[in-house]
């Protein structure tokens, strides 16, 4: 008599001469109280994520009437082939991955470098370290409030310095960006360099004194060894500050609000204003679940092509 493994961990009992099994209980109510668990997040999933999606996908396929009160019209694949090669569509797209660029490399490097600062051991370190993660927990509200302060024309931080632009900063089509992209770097400092200073403290100290002994100089050790055995956490920083950068959309509410000349029109406050001001939720679908797409193929090509250089210790 033999006892055959099923999926989920449930065993057949002893297999009789007629060809009969006898299920095992113990193993039978593991596997049912296992997928039991899995049911609650399975629902949240479904009404949360999956539901909207598929919502999204199918409004696609509808043209918003011109007017309240009218039915939709079914246009099939012709409004996303209008919406994804519309000029409109280009700059938004341009404009999103340039405030990435500014963004992303920026924040991972101040947020390496005050790590490093952080990870001295000194007296009183320990202050620093709570001021330099202290805007984790700043929302993006108050960055966005204390940065419009700081770049007000009137009150502002330049005015005080003897600096006035003209046009403002913020109405500047040239300088509203990258405004917007000090404020996001800002704001998200504190989880860079708490991230950085995790990473720090896996790197073996014994590694850094066996080079300093060996005559390596504090940049050599710094990009041979730290940054290296920091990659894990580098390749994580850039995946999630490059996910945070797409789907931005606070700050350019409370600054810009897409402007000056739709320089700061993002995808997500594209998405914002073709569904709020324009009433149009079929070409808001479209550019939606262009934006997840997008970002989906950003993160796998990450993973394809970063990861190589990620080097794991052992």
């Amino acid at each position: 008599m033999t006892a055959a493994p099923l999926p989920g961990g449930v065993t057949t009992g002893p297999t009789t001469a007629g060809g009969t099994t006898r299920f095992s209980t113990k193993g039978f109510r593991e596997a049912a109280l296992a997928y039991l668990l899995v049911v609650p997040s399975l629902l949240v999933f479904a009404v949360f994520v999956f539901y909207p999606f598929f919502k999204n996908f199918q409004l696609g396929f509808y043209r918003t009437p011109p007017f309240p009160g009218l039915p939709k019209t079914w246009v099939g694949l012709d409004q996303y082939r209008e919406v994804l090669t519309s000029a409109e569509f280009r700059d938004s797209l341009w404009t999103t991955v340039v405030f990435a660029v500014m963004t992303v490399p920026a924040g991972i490097a101040l947020g390496l470098g005050l790590a490093v600062l952080a990870h001295q051991r000194l007296r009183g370190i320990g202050i620093y370290r709570t001021i330099f993660s202290s805007t984790v927990a700043t929302s993006v509200a108050v960055a966005s409030v204390i940065f419009g302060t700081l770049f007000n024309p009137q009150v502002g931080l330049l005015p005080w310095l003897g600096i006035n632009p003209q046009p403002a900063i913020l109405d500047n089509p040239n300088l509203a960006l990258p405004a917007v992209a000090i404020t996001t770097i800002w704001q998200n400092l504190g989880l860079s360099f708490i991230l950085m200073s995790s990473g720090l403290q896996n790197v073996p100290d014994e590694i850094l004194e066996a080079a300093s002994v060996d005559g390596a100089r504090p940049l050599t050790r710094f990009f041979r060894i730290t940054v290296p055995l920091l990659s894990p956490t580098i390749f994580f920083a850039v995946v999630i500050g490059t996910i945070f950068a797409f789907q931005t959309f606070g700050q350019i509410d409370l600054l810009t609000q897409g402007g000056p000349l739709k320089r700061t029109n993002v995808l997500t406050y594209f998405i914002y204003t073709t569904l709020r001001k324009q009433n149009n939720d079929g070409k808001a679908a479209v550019l939606a679940i262009a934006l997840f797409f997008i970002t989906l193929v950003l993160t796998l090509v990450q993973q394809r092509y970063l990861e190589r250089r990620v080097h794991y210790a052992r």
